[in-house]
């Protein structure tokens, strides 16, 4: 595989410090994971015969909302590289009934999958496109004059020498930008119109177009466009491209990225399991969801629109809060297909805190930036981070627990004026979050149950 040299690299202490990056705590999740990411990695290196009885150990993620459950599984892929989707249980219904069904997963996946590597082989071809579309930009400037057959050497009064040097002059303006403004008129191929085939059974998942069925037989149209040099540069390039991919190859390696590294987050798993009586109605609907979850999970084929896929080596991570219903309320069968099952913990104060303050994308971070396109400086000392963390961990308390995701809400309550003063009251190139500002702008909020629900 083409990222093999990453995974090899990447051991369990290693994702698990990647993982840290981003997400606080739930440290048995992010080894769980970690694990089952190196597992794939040590089944490449396994000889054929026992390599395909070696199937992946499923997770499961039990936790309230908003403690990092669908975070770990997109970080995971997008360490590893892997073609990741993420699903709600809730989505899906019970074949013959309106609604998504459950192959639609590995659809999606496959479709992910195939953009992945599109966009892979674009790098690589790019320079070559870029290339071809400055020579046709070139040809439309300054058309290339034909040498006559038999005619005598170059010299400066023969017009093909001339036309030559004039395209080299050309060129180098084209290269330097110098042209980037000018109009130009060329050709594009233009976009033909599609129909989808709609009909029960989510029919649309299928991906049957009849644009990608008739394009082949339809001569390719072009129409005029007029845009400056610089777009139509990128425009061109963008056309040549897509002539320069091998869309069979693109095809055959995403599928086997699918089979061999898929990752399917199926959240929400809680929501089909039973709860816990034998009872009729909803709960036949819900058993129906799992048995028709449980043979991509056990290992089948799916047809896609880029060929059949086999799911026997797709990892699967669950996710649920399972806050009436328990994992042992899922179909036998579809339990066993999860052996890992790992509980994340609610977070705390001091989790808050971290969140707030230690990962790339930390929320104190990115309201930073956001203030600095406004030229200002906006600085949170530690007692008010302090403040915010706990007034977060003492809404999830009272109200519901929401996780990391009440510091949003937080958050933007507390910071809403001067989100809306700045572009126009610009008081100060810098502004101070103090803990009095914090107890001023939250403080009754907090005290009062009702406001606090409607508004953190």
């Amino acid at each position: 595989m083409q990222n093999n040299d990453v995974m090899k690299n990447l051991t369990p202490t290693q994702t698990v410090k990647e993982l840290d990056n981003y997400i606080i705590g739930q440290t048995d999740a992010k080894r769980a994971v970690a694990i089952a990411l190196r597992n794939r990695w040590r089944r490449q290196q396994v000889q054929d015969e026992m390599r395909d009885e070696i199937v992946p150990n499923n997770i499961i993620l039990i936790g309230p909302t908003g403690v990092g459950k669908t975070e770990i599984a997109r970080r995971l892929a997008k360490l590893a590289n892997a073609p990741f989707v993420k699903v709600e249980a809730s989505k899906f219904t019970e074949v013959g009934y309106v609604g998504r069904d459950v192959e639609s997963m590995i659809r999606d996946l496959t479709e992910i999958a195939v953009q992945m590597v599109k966009l892979e082989q674009t790098e690589k071809i790019q320079a070559k496109a870029d290339s071809i579309a400055e020579e046709k930009i070139l040809d439309i400037l300054i058309p290339p004059v034909k040498k006559p057959i038999g005619l005598a050497p170059e010299n400066d009064e023969d017009p093909t020498y001339q036309n030559e040097k004039t395209r080299d002059w050309m060129k180098e303006k084209l290269r330097k930008g110098e042209m980037d403004e000018k109009m130009i008129e060329f050709d594009v191929q233009a976009s033909q119109i599609g129909m989808q085939i709609m009909g029960p059974m989510g029919m649309d998942d299928m991906g049957i177009n009849i644009q990608e069925l008739v394009s082949s037989m339809m001569p390719k149209k072009k129409k005029k466009r007029k845009t400056t040099i610089q777009e139509a540069r990128r425009v061109i390039s963008q056309e040549e491209a897509q002539k320069l991919i091998d869309m069979e190859a693109v095809q055959r390696e995403a599928i086997k990225r699918v089979q061999e590294s898929g990752i399917v987050f199926i959240d929400e798993i809680d929501k089909v399991a039973g709860s816990g009586g034998k009872g009729h109605g909803p709960d036949v609907s819900r058993e129906g969801v799992q048995r028709d979850l449980l043979p991509i999970v056990e290992g089948s084929t799916v047809n896609t629109k880029y060929g059949a896929v086999k799911t026997d080596h797709v990892l699967f991570i669950a996710a649920g809060a399972f806050h009436i219903a328990k994992p042992s309320d899922l179909i036998p069968e579809l339990q066993g297909r999860f052996p890992i099952r790992v509980e994340l913990k609610s977070l705390t104060e001091e989790d808050f805190v971290k969140i707030l303050t230690i990962p790339h994308t930390a929320l104190l971070k990115q309201y930073t930036a956001l203030m600095k396109t406004e030229g200002v400086e906006i600085i949170f000392t530690d007692k008010a981070i302090r403040e915010v963390a706990k007034t977060a961990a003492i809404v999830n308390e009272d109200v519901e627990n929401i996780g990391a995701r009440r510091l949003h809400t937080i958050l933007t309550t507390l910071l809403e004026d001067i989100l809306f003063d700045v572009p126009d009251k610009i008081v100060s190139e810098k502004i101070e979050i103090t803990e009095d500002l914090v107890n001023e702008r939250l403080g009754k909020i907090v005290k009062n149950r009702d406001l606090s629900k409607y508004i953190l």
